[in-house]
């Protein structure tokens, strides 16, 4: 339940702290006092967007701050798996600034706006006037079927596999559209694949033939090279000569001075060197042999070799080996892919099978429990004045699945006896949609774990003996938890266990929104006021006190 709730700087509000109790609390105040503010502070905690013109004119910031107390509500692996310090008694605050930003805090930890909204909802629900409206759609009257059934788990447990099945059938869809592109591109690729395997390019080194294919070429330029290397080194008065003769003069002198030993033989060294290298050229020179067969054949390699590089915007041989490669791997995704398309339309007719059967296990509950639930209603309906009311639900079964299930609900509203009961979005008046919803929720209330929940002027549109009704009801349930409810109504006012009313003065010209919580007393003027407006007589007090007891 909320222990309390503090504002700080919002709208008309300075500087507020309200005290919640247990049990049934109405709030009540004249219109335009500041009862929404309320409404949209508790929003925040909620985790609900900010509305950023909120923000009153005592600083850059608005706070809104609740002390709930969630002890043995079961909350504490939400605060585990969330990274939260866990204590019995929780602090919600949320910050708004007029830059724009927005922060949230569990215990004073930031937190994420989806994990606050997710944890306050656990705890606290809002019923405003226009959640009545909730009633006429379709996806809201299948909640409270499960509510009320006792299904909400079991759908949710569908639901989470039917997610799963949706999630695999689109991962199928893309699939198959890959695999149809590789198809249409797979002709393509094998015609690439056969011509760069026609060249065998992973056993021929096309480089080395690249410069074989130069020497070849350039036979002639290279034979007269070496003639030339052979002409220098070993002909007539050749350098090698001059050096023999140079070697023979030497060695006259060679036993009288070392350094002279030393360029001796350094010359005889190099006389062997330039030897080595003229033989060398001279077999080079021999070798080399034009054979024009080959030289074409070269040709035609090359030729091919450099039209598939060109084709496929490549520049070496390293990357048309890898490209032939990726080709390679094309086919083989091509065949995984199937292999994998197969394997998913296995498991989703598995998981169709289990989906069909959750859905029918659902179904079959629902249908189960709507005789029982609609005899509940149309006691509680009984209660609020609407004693030949009935709500119906009528159930069909789809043939194909939804994320809800397999059922189609319609709830249908009959308002008198002998009546013909009619879908309630075309039926119900504003009044009887309100007492209709408040049995709902007191009815939902009992069967989910809810701490507190605040109507906003869900008695709008009834009155007399009606009004006396509802507030029966709302005292019923704050008996198991906390109600709290904005109320223009005396027999609602009446009931509360505790009283609080919204004020609005004005302090040093300035409009203040303020919340004072009534004694008995001033309780009992309070619901006189309602009853007779301001000008409370005795006989109003004396009807507030009769109303009170």
């Amino acid at each position: 339940m909320i222990n309390s709730l503090r504002i700080e700087n919002f709208v008309l509000i300075d500087s507020l702290t309200i005290e919640f109790n247990a049990g049934f609390t109405v709030v009540t105040g004249e219109t335009g006092s500041g009862k929404s503010i309320l409404l949209n502070a508790l929003n925040l905690i909620l985790g609900e967007r900010a509305n950023f013109s909120v923000i009153g004119n005592n600083g850059d910031k608005s706070i809104v701050e609740a002390e709930i107390n969630i002890q043995n509500f079961g909350l504490e692996s939400f605060f585990e798996e969330n990274d939260l310090d866990y204590f019995e008694t929780a602090i919600v605050r949320r910050e708004i600034h007029k830059q724009g930003r927005s922060r949230a805090f569990i215990n004073d930890t930031p937190v994420q706006l989806s994990v606050l909204k997710e944890f306050s909802s656990q705890l606290i629900h809002i019923h405003s006037q226009y959640n009545t409206l909730e009633l006429k759609d379709l996806s809201f009257q299948l909640k409270v079927l499960d509510i009320l059934a006792g299904t909400t788990e079991l759908k949710e447990q569908y639901a989470t596999n039917y997610t799963a099945y949706k999630l695999l059938l689109a991962d199928l869809h893309q699939k198959k559209e890959i695999l149809q592109s590789s198809i249409a591109q797979a002709d393509y690729n094998s015609f690439q694949l056969n011509e760069l395997t026609s060249l065998n390019i992973d056993n021929i080194d096309y480089e080395a033939i690249q410069e074989e294919l130069k020497k070849g070429e350039n036979a002639d330029e290279i034979r007269l090279g070496f003639s030339e290397v052979i002409e220098i080194l070993k002909s007539d008065n050749s350098v090698i000569d001059s050096l023999g003769e140079l070697k023979s003069l030497l060695s006259k002198r060679i036993d009288i001075d070392a350094n002279l030993a030393n360029i001796s033989s350094r010359i005889d060294s190099i006389l062997i060197e330039l030897n080595d290298i003229a033989d060398e050229a001279n077999n080079h020179s021999d070798s080399i042999e034009l054979d024009p067969r080959k030289l074409q054949e070269m040709i035609a390699q090359i030729d091919s070799f450099n039209h598939l590089l060109q084709k496929h915007n490549l520049t070496s041989l390293k990357q048309l080996r890898n490209f032939k490669s990726e080709l390679e791997s094309s086919s083989e995704n091509h065949e995984q892919l199937e292999k994998e398309i197969e394997l998913l339309e296995t498991d989703l007719i598995e998981k169709k099978k289990k989906l069909d059967h959750q859905a029918n296990q659902l179904h079959e509950k629902r249908v189960g429990a709507t005789s029982s639930i609609q005899s509940t209603i149309k006691k509680e309906l009984s209660e609020l004045k609407l004693e030949n009311t009935e709500l119906i639900f009528s159930l069909e079964k789809l043939a194909e699945l939804t994320d809800t299930g397999n059922t189609k609900l319609a709830i249908l509203f009959s308002p008198n006896a002998g009546t013909e009961p009619v879908p309630i979005h075309k039926a119900a008046s504003g009044g009887e949609l309100s007492r209709v919803m408040l049995a709902l929720q007191n009815l939902m209330s009992s069967k989910v774990k809810l701490r507190s929940i605040l109507f906003d002027e869900i008695d709008t549109g009834v009155s007399g003996d009606v009004a006396q009704k509802m507030a029966n009801t709302l005292q019923k349930m704050g008996e198991r938890m906390q109600v709290i409810a904005i109320t223009h109504l005396p027999q609602v006012a009446a009931k509360g266990r505790q009283h609080l009313k919204v004020l609005k003065t004005i302090q040093n010209h300035k409009t203040i929104s303020s919340v004072i919580e009534l004694n008995a007393e001033d309780s009992i003027v309070e619901v006189a006021r309602l009853m007779s407006g301001d000008k409370i007589n005795q006989a109003a007090l004396e009807n507030a006190k009769a109303l009170m007891n």
